[in-house]
C-alpha cells in the first residue's frame, strides 16, 4: 500500500512522539537563533510605531524605481516607498522620519519637478499641492503595540483556561508552548530578513494563533479518544497512544495547512514579490512564517510536550512497566518457541538417514569388486514372464 494511501487512512506511524528529542532540539536551535536576532539586529519598525511622515501621490506613468531617482535627489532620507492600489487608485506611498517642514516642502518640489509629467492630473502635470502628506506620531504605534500585548496576555490565559477545562492543564501547556514558539519564530524570522513592523504585523500574529491552536486542539480530541480507558490495558502506552492519534490527523493537518498557506504564498510572492505590491507584504509574510511554524508545533511540539508530562504521572509509569514486560516476555515466549523448531529441525534432519537401511550399503555397485568378507550373492533365478507360454522339452 502506498504511503499516500496509508496517509489518508490514518495508518502510518511516523514518530512524532518517539523522536521528539529531534524536534526539541532543532526548535531549540531555531528559537536561539531568533533571540540573538532580535537582541542584536532588533526590528525595523515602520513610521507608525517611532513616527514620522507620509506622502502619497497618484502613480500616473511613473515608476518606482523614477520616484525612488526623484527622490535621492532631493537629498531627504527616506524610510521606504511603496505601491498601494492597483489600477487608478494607485498610489506612491513615502514614508521618512519626522522632518522639518522645509525639508518636507523641499521633497514635495522635487518629486512634481520630477515626475510632475508622467502623472497628469485634470490633464495638468501633477503639482506640490496635489502631494497629500500626513504625520503620524510614535504616540499611536505605542498604543496599539501595548494593546497588542493585553490582548495576547489575555489570549494565552483563556486558552489556558479552556484547554484546561476541556481536557487537562498538561495538554494545555504543551498548546501554549507550541503558541509562543510560532510567535518567537515570526518575530525572528521578521527581524532577519528586515521586514517593516507595522500595524499589520501585528494584526498578522494575533491571526496565527488562533490557528495554531485550532490545529492543537484537533489533536488533543483525538488523544482523548485514543487514550480513553488505555490504564486497563496492557497494549500500547500514553505515548503510543497519542503519536498514533497524531499520524490519524496528519493528513487533515496537511490539507488545512496547505489550503491556508497557498492564498497566503499568492500574497507573498506574487503580490508583494512579482506585482510589486508592498503594503500586503508585512501582513503576508507574518502570516506565511506563522501558519508554517503554526503547522510544525502542533505536529512535533504540543503533543510530544503533553505525553512527557503525562507520562511522569505514576499511573502512565506503571502502565508503561506493564507494557514493556509484556512485550518481554512475549518475544522471550517467540524466542524459546523460534529455538525449540529449530532444534526439532536438525534432529529430524540428522536422523533421517540412520532411520532406515541404507540402500545398496552390503551391495557392491555393478562393475565394482566385492567388500572382504561380504556374504557371497546368490544367482538370481530368471523369472518367468507371467502368462507366458510354457516352453516344450526339447526332444533328444
Amino acid at each position: 500500500m502506498s504511503t499516500i494511501r496509508r496517509l489518508y487512512r490514518g495508518e502510518t506511524n511516523f514518530g512524532f512522539v518517539e523522536h521528539r528529542k529531534r524536534w526539541y532540539t532543532l526548535s531549540a536551535v531555531l528559537m536561539v537563533i531568533c533571540f540573538l536576532s532580535i537582541g542584536l539586529r532588533g526590528f525595523n519598525f515602520g513610521i507608525d510605531f517611532k513616527g514620522g511622515n507620509s506622502l502619497q501621490f497618484p502613480t500616473g506613468h511613473a515608476t518606482i524605481s523614477q520616484v525612488q531617482t526623484a527622490v535621492t535627489k532631493s537629498g531627504v532620507p527616506t524610510e521606504s516607498i511603496q505601491q498601494a492600489g492597483s489600477g487608478s487608485s494607485a498610489q506612491f506611498v513615502v514614508k521618512t522620519s519626522i522632518l522639518p517642514q522645509a525639508r518636507i516642502n523641499t521633497l514635495e518640489n522635487t518629486i512634481a519637478s520630477s515626475l510632475g509629467p508622467k502623472i497628469p492630473i485634470n490633464g495638468k502635470p501633477m503639482a506640490a499641492n496635489d502631494i497629500s502628506v500626513s504625520q503620524v506620531s510614535a504616540s499611536w504605534g505605542r498604543d496599539v503595540t501595548d494593546k497588542a500585548l493585553v490582548a495576547l496576555i489575555v489570549f494565552l490565559v483563556a486558552v489556558t483556561v479552556f484547554i484546561s477545562a476541556f481536557f487537562e492543564w498538561r495538554l494545555s501547556v504543551g498548546a501554549i508552548v507550541g503558541v509562543l514558539h510560532d510567535l518567537v519564530l515570526s518575530a525572528g524570522i521578521y527581524s532577519l530578513i528586515g521586514f517593516e513592523v507595522t500595524p499589520s504585523t501585528v494584526v498578522g500574529l494575533l491571526t496565527i494563533l488562533g490557528y495554531s491552536l485550532y490545529d492543537n486542539i484537533v489533536v488533543y480530541d483525538k488523544v482523548r479518544e485514543n487514550t480513553r480507558g488505555i490504564l486497563g490495558s496492557t497494549k500500547q502506552t500514553y505515548s503510543e497512544a497519542a503519536n498514533k492519534a497524531v499520524n490519524q490527523t496528519l493528513a487533515r493537518s496537511i490539507n488545512t495547512s496547505l489550503i491556508a498557506l497557498l492564498p497566503v504564498a499568492g500574497l507573498l510572492f506574487v503580490g508583494a514579490g512579482l506585482l510589486g505590491v508592498g503594503t500586503i507584504k508585512d501582513l503576508a509574510l507574518v502570516l506565511f512564517v506563522g501558519l508554517a511554524t503554526g503547522a510544525y508545533s502542533s505536529l512535533f511540539l504540543a503533543t510530544p510536550i503533553a505525553c512527557d508530562l503525562k507520562e511522569r504521572q505514576p499511573q502512565f509509569k506503571a502502565l508503561a512497566k506493564r507494557v514493556a514486560a509484556r512485550r518481554a516476555s512475549a518475544a522471550a515466549k517467540a524466542e524459546v518457541a523460534a529455538r525449540s523448531g529449530g532444534e526439532a529441525g536438525t534432529t529430524t534432519a540428522v536422523l533421517a538417514p540412520a532411520a532406515g537401511p541404507s540402500p545398496g550399503v552390503d551391495d557392491p555397485t555393478p562393475g565394482e569388486a566385492p567388500r572382504p568378507g561380504a556374504r557371497p550373492q546368490s544367482k538370481r533365478r530368471p523369472q518367468q514372464k507371467r502368462g507366458g507360454r510354457p516352453q516344450q522339452k526339447r526332444r533328444r
